[in-house]
């Protein structure tokens, strides 16, 4: 090992440097895609037997890491050093274009496909592009799921009455706009439930039918 903070050994795919060969060589298993570390559990397969030992933790229910301010555990230090920022207010990521600060790097990569307008994550029924998976996966459950209660102008899908009862639709036709605007006042109340609520504050009530 080199005390002189030499790294003598470079990757040239992406001209990062160690001190030692066998760090490069852990290193190059990320540019080959070989994961030669499996978990016997689930079969997912790891880069470096670092990470199927942290990985184990998660099948095991261990969580030594915890925070000594909440008391909240977690499986690995870097996922303690993520959650210890909440506490600090610490945002070390910073947008370069909006100067918004982040506390994951991962937050910052998805903050600036809005500077970019790229979203990697269609819906295969619709075509319906996304900036976060959660993002489809909501819209995957709600516009094509089968839900027995669908709003009739814009499809979303509900799994009770309440939840298409309260349901905000922006694609209202213009005759459903006018019964849902509180005369008195203009106030635009989206559903008959909340214009119904909107007239009882005005001491009066308004048939939406």
């Amino acid at each position: 090992m080199s005390h002189s903070g030499e790294k003598p050994y470079s990757c040239t795919q992406c001209d990062k440097c160690f001190k030692q060969s066998s760090a490069l060589k852990r290193h190059l298993l990320i540019h080959s895609s070989e994961k030669p570390y499996r978990c016997t559990q689930c079969d997912k397969c790891f880069t470096h037997s670092s990470a199927l030992k942290r990985h184990l933790l998660i099948h095991s229910g261990k969580k030594p890491y915890r925070c000594t301010q909440c008391d909240k555990r977690f499986t690995c230090s870097s996922h303690l050093k993520i959650h210890l920022m909440i506490h600090s207010g610490e945002k070390p990521f910073r947008c370069t274009q909006c100067d918004k600060c982040f506390n994951r790097s991962s937050h910052l990569k998805t903050h600036l496909m809005i500077h970019t307008g790229e979203k990697p994550f269609r819906c295969n029924e619709c075509d319906t592009c996304f900036t976060r998976r959660v993002s489809l996966l909501r819209h995957i459950r709600s516009m094509h799921g089968d839900f027995l209660h669908k709003c009739s102008h814009c499809s979303k899908g509900f799994k009770d009455d309440r939840g298409l009862k309260k349901h905000k639709c922006r694609k209202l036709s213009t005759e459903d706009r006018e019964k849902y605007t509180c005369q008195m006042c203009g106030e635009f109340c989206y559903n008959c439930c909340g214009i119904l609520y909107h007239m009882y504050k005005h001491g009066m009530r308004k048939d939406t039918e």
